[in-house]
């Protein structure tokens, strides 16, 4: 048996043509031809390293931590997969993977490549591009009155001189991962037991491909312009917006094409046959809508958490569209089914074989966010943004790997650790109980209290919808995934939920 998922990040359902999108994605399309394409998958974690734990535990990371990385009381589905004679690759160009924040995950695949250079990747030396009056235009997108984020002047010149060695479409990340991932097939086509993941950073920003891209959607006076969006407010002409939106359209043309490789692959071994074969994103990504770019300062509308996801499974080969309410959780149970694996006692997400096969639903409702930011609940025609009643109330992080993304955690915020003991999924480990320092961006996206939406009539959500009884039901759906979940006692008053027994 094996299995292939190919991963992108910040990939944007509504924008591709197979879901009715204005960007053509050809080899997106050729997917209805073998696979289930799922218009109900939601994101559960965000963003990025907590959507990938997900991936690994099958479990929601938020309730109990922000951006880490994986716990040595964690399930993860690769290493599961390695001890039961199942070899696991990982082909990734995802540069969060060698940082302090997620440098437990690659180790838990039987072999891993790690391809350099996307976004601020501590990778190429070159000072010079420190020097003052020397940043690019890409580092303040549109204007140098735009207030930067932290450390965006150095991020941005890494970013530059990352760039420095793109001189051919073979020389970008996103390229050498797919690279690998074909160098594996064409290695191991034939051989039995392996699960293959090729993931890319791409189509995250910064927007960068090449001409031959960007010729597809910009002007030729806008090719090379700025490309890295900044997490704010849209204050842009029309122009501005729009050629910004084109080099994120352009990367996502690059996308397609590489998957379309691995198609080819498909086709050329006959892995359709025997062959699992899934397709993912994290979370997606806003460009200009709701007047918002990028994620965390917005509230978590539809085109950040609904995402694109397909399966092929040869047991079925069932194809066409499915509209149960399905989520990253479920992914790695589906994996491990697939190979004849019982998912664990602490995994929540479900095995999506009769989904597949006729749309038999497995879950009621579904909920999505950040640490400490407002919790989304949805079941799949309705969504909840809901929003904490008291902000300034603590909160705090369950972790026995002290990290934040790029360093470990400070000796003031250690000095708060006590051990806690009463969660189950710690397989009887006390973890450290640390007080949360909560970005500001993620506490404050409701400017202005909850906000419900029927995304059935209105998908993109741009009329709130008053009703108290859907809201009701949508606060007692969290309530019980909560309490399956284990959610830390703190939640229930942070969010002014009442506590009721699971589902």
């Amino acid at each position: 048996m094996k299995a292939i998922m190919v991963m992108f990040d910040s990939l944007r359902k509504d924008l591709l043509s197979v879901y009715g999108g204005s960007v053509k994605t050809p080899n997106f399309e050729r997917l209805m031809d073998h696979c289930v394409r799922f218009d109900n998958c939601y994101a559960g974690s965000l963003p990025c390293m907590p959507a990938r734990r997900e991936l690994h535990t099958g479990r929601y990371n938020f309730l109990h931590r922000s951006w880490g990385p994986l716990e040595p009381f964690d399930d993860s589905m690769p290493a599961i997969l390695s001890r039961n004679g199942i070899h696991t690759h990982l082909s990734t160009d995802h540069y969060h993977y060698v940082q302090d924040g997620g440098a437990t995950y690659q180790g838990r695949y039987s072999t891993w490549e790690c391809h350099r250079g996307q976004e601020s990747d501590q990778w190429i030396a070159d000072l010079n591009m420190k020097k003052e009056g020397d940043a690019p235009n890409q580092l303040s997108p549109w204007n140098a009155s735009q207030t930067m984020r932290p450390n965006r002047q150095n991020a941005g010149w890494q970013n530059m001189a990352n760039r420095e060695v793109l001189k051919s479409l073979s020389d970008y990340p996103c390229v050498q991962t797919f690279e690998n991932g074909l160098d594996f097939l064409d290695r191991n086509h034939n051989a039995d037991n392996w699960f293959l993941q090729v993931e890319t950073f791409d189509p995250h920003e910064p927007f960068t491909s090449p001409e031959s891209y960007q010729a597809l959607f910009l002007d030729p006076d806008d090719i090379d312009g700025p490309d890295w969006p900044q997490y704010a407010d849209t204050d842009e002409s029309d122009a501005e917006i729009n050629a910004m939106r084109g080099r994120y359209f352009a990367l996502v043309r690059l996308c397609d094409d590489m998957l379309g490789r691995i198609l080819d692959k498909m086709d050329q071994y006959s892995l359709w046959e025997d062959t699992l074969l899934i397709i993912n994103t994290d979370h997606g990504f806003l460009l200009s809508e709701h007047g918002k770019w990028g994620k965390g300062t917005s509230p978590n509308y539809n085109e950040l958490v609904n995402i694109p996801f397909f399966i092929h499974d040869p047991r079925t080969k069932a194809c066409g569209v499915r509209k149960a309410l399905v989520q990253t959780i479920d992914i790695p149970v589906t994996i491990l089914s697939f190979f004849n694996i019982p998912a664990t006692q602490d995994m929540r997400g479900k095995d999506l074989l009769k989904c597949i096969e006729d749309d038999t639903p497995v879950r009621d409702a579904a909920i999505f966010g950040y640490l400490g930011g407002p919790v989304g609940i949805t079941d799949g025609q309705y969504v909840l943004l809901h929003d904490s009643v008291n902000k300034d109330a603590d909160i705090y992080e369950y972790t026995l790997m002290p990290t934040h993304m790029k360093s470990f955690f400070s000796p003031e915020e250690l000095k708060t650790a006590t051990l806690y003991e009463d969660f189950s999924f710690t397989k009887g480990c006390p973890v450290m109980k640390i007080k949360a320092k909560v970005n500001p961006r993620f506490r404050n996206q409701l400017k202005h209290g909850d906000e419900l939406y029927d995304v059935k009539s209105d998908p993109h959500q741009l009329n709130q919808i008053k009703n108290d009884d859907v809201r009701t039901k949508l606060i007692s759906f969290a309530s019980c995934i909560f309490s399956e979940n284990e959610a830390p006692e703190e939640l229930y008053t942070y969010y002014g939920i009442k506590k009721e027994e699971p589902f």
